[in-house]
């Protein structure tokens, strides 16, 4: 059976410090839900730490293999010496939906590319550390369309197989907006058609 879960953060996580030779760096974990947020995310931090001399980052997005996207940014430190060692930390919690970010400030002392890779990927560590990391599953929408007179058999199924619904529309003509977890989404499609009161869509 395919895996249909994944594992993600639902808030920010606290910030974690690595110091080394007079730098800081400041590390930070964000839910991620569109790519277009990491401007956003990032433009926030710099107001914050406007003293600052790089805001690197490491971002990854999708739920399954196949839907995977992710970028990394050394935002002017030796190419792969930042973001790289961000991601690696991300793929070693196996976390996806999620962008960090760390801060560095410079103490005037060059780390060299070993330093700066070992203090980015801690920096990481810490924030991810810092963070509560959730396991969710990946869910299939069905809509499903019904008469009012129908209503008692197609909860009946709902309530018998704990579907989640997120919205419902009680008319004479019946709308019903259910989650399904993927590796459920056939047995739950095939009990429904099995009622033939319904028509069914998957969102």
């Amino acid at each position: 059976m395919q895996k249909d879960t994944y594992r993600t953060i639902e808030i920010p996580s606290e910030e974690g410090l690595f110091k080394d030779r007079g730098s800081k760096f400041l590390g930070y974990a964000f839910p991620l839900q569109r790519e277009e947020d990491v401007k956003k995310i990032i433009h926030q931090l710099k107001e914050t730490h406007h003293k600052a001399r790089h805001w690197c980052y490491a971002w990854q997005l999708g739920k399954e293999q196949g839907t995977i996207t992710y970028r990394t940014n050394d935002d002017g430190e030796p190419n792969n010496s930042a973001g790289q060692p961000i991601y690696g930390q991300l793929l070693s919690k196996d976390l996806t939906n999620i962008l960090v970010v760390v801060v560095r400030y410079f103490g005037g002392t060059k780390l060299g590319v070993g330093g700066l890779i070992n203090a980015y990927k801690s920096a990481a560590e810490l924030a991810l550390n810092a963070a509560t990391i959730v396991e969710k599953t990946v869910d299939v929408q069905f809509k499903l369309i019904f008469d009012y007179q129908d209503m008692n058999k197609v909860m009946r199924i709902i309530k018998e197989r704990k579907l989640s619904i997120q919205r419902q529309k009680m008319e004479m003509n019946c709308e019903i907006e259910i989650l399904v977890r993927k590796n459920e989404a056939v047995a739950v499609e095939n009990a429904l058609v099995g009622l033939r009161c319904l028509k069914i869509k998957r969102g």
